[in-house]
């Protein structure tokens, strides 16, 4: 039987079917006495007669203790073909209503003192067969209806359990995704690092200190930025573009004009979020290949744009281009590889990255990033609007 949210008292005798049999057994039966009372009894004008209405309590009594074998019957019968226990039941059935009738014949002569009844004992068999037709009726149709009820408490109570598996599973599943998008993003702070600390260590070898400090305290600001924020957590292209700015500053500190920015950011973009620090590596790697083996520096140049319902982000640089390079092989650096692992682990297999090298005037990088939420982009959109 399915969970109720009754009583306890009443929710045990729900689960109850032994109870619940009984119960409708004296209830069915002793209505039966009603029924009998008021359209035999009454109608024959015998309701004076003492006698005859406790026949109609006796016969009852007798119609329970009759029709209990049925229950077993029943029970022992349902598990096999349909015609042979519809067969089987009406057997049984029909040897009840006969033993009823013949009880109720019986005692209804030695409690009211009528004799000849005999000759009708065809009608009073048709009553009896009436009333265990519909008893066994009735039976039939609660055990379907309890069978009902318990599948469907199967059903929900499997498909509760498959949920709570399936919530499990993601969960376990989201938190792998979050450990491995933090793992690649902590990659990238000992890999700049070392880079970063390797530039000041030759900037105190040539005795350069006020280039070495400030590009400390700008490493400083870099790294709290960077540590401040949640690996996972995406940022406004706004927020990155200064990020980017705080890594391109510490960079300028050492190769002083020979590298040159230029950002043109459409300011309806700048809401747009996207990973944290995704730009850093790729300019990293501008500035290895474009920049610094070139004797009059060059210029790395960033432009973002919306495009339907994503955002177009190109980094430039004026370098020698990237001939051999292929961004997927195993020479891959740390930092393309790790770009490359942490937008899908961002967006699956609906963003674009592409690299094109393959010219001698510079080096191209473009990304097709999925906006987050569209609908949140146009309503701040709107805002923004609004207040100018």
């Amino acid at each position: 039987m399915p969970e109720t949210n009754f009583h306890p008292l009443a929710a045990k005798f729900y689960r109850n079917t032994d109870a619940q049999f009984w119960l409708l057994q004296l209830v069915g039966w002793f209505g039966l006495s009603l029924i009998s009372f008021f359209s035999l009894t009454v109608w024959y004008d015998q309701q004076t007669e003492l006698s005859y209405v406790a026949h109609t309590l006796v016969q009852s009594a007798l119609g329970i203790v009759v029709s209990w074998p049925l229950r077993s019957l029943s029970h022992a019968v349902w598990d096999v073909p349909f015609w042979r226990r519809f067969s089987l039941i009406f057997l049984g059935l029909f040897i009840c209503s006969g033993l009823w009738a013949l009880l109720r014949i019986w005692t209804f002569m030695l409690m009211t003192g009528e004799q000849g009844l005999w000759p009708d004992f065809g009608g009073w068999l048709f009553g009896s067969i009436l009333i265990f037709v519909s008893w066994t009726a009735f039976y039939h149709g609660i055990k379907y209806y309890q069978l009902l009820q318990s599948e469907h408490a199967t059903l929900l109570s499997f498909a509760a359990d498959n949920k709570e598996q399936q919530l499990k599973r993601s969960k376990a599943e989201t938190f792998a995704h979050e450990a491995q998008l933090k793992m690649l993003r902590y990659q990238l702070n000992p890999h700049f690092l070392f880079n970063t600390l390797n530039a000041i260590s030759s900037l105190v070898r040539d005795k350069d200190g006020t280039k070495a400090n400030s590009m400390i305290v700008q490493l400083s600001n870099f790294l709290r930025y960077s540590l401040d924020n949640d690996p996972v957590r995406r940022v406004t292209l706004k927020e990155e573009m200064e990020a980017l700015k705080l890594y391109l500053d510490i960079e300028r500190t050492r190769f002083g004009d020979r590298l040159r920015v230029d950002f043109d950011i459409d300011p309806k973009a700048e809401i747009v979020r996207i990973p944290s620090l995704i730009l850093q590596p790729l300019a990293e790697n501008a500035i290895k290949y474009a920049i610094a083996p070139v004797e009059e520096g060059g210029t790395i140049s960033v432009k973002a744009r919306l495009f339907n319902d994503y955002v177009d982000i190109e980094l430039n640089d004026t370098g020698p281009g990237m001939l051999s390079y292929h961004y997927k092989s195993a020479s891959a650096g740390v930092g393309l590889r790790n770009t490359i692992d942490r937008l899908h682990g961002f967006y699956g297999d609906s963003y674009t990255f592409k690299i094109d090298g393959k010219h001698a005037h510079g080096c191209k990088v473009f990304m097709r990033l999925p906006l987050e939420k569209k609908e949140s982009i146009f309503e701040d959109l709107g805002s923004e609007v609004e207040q100018h």
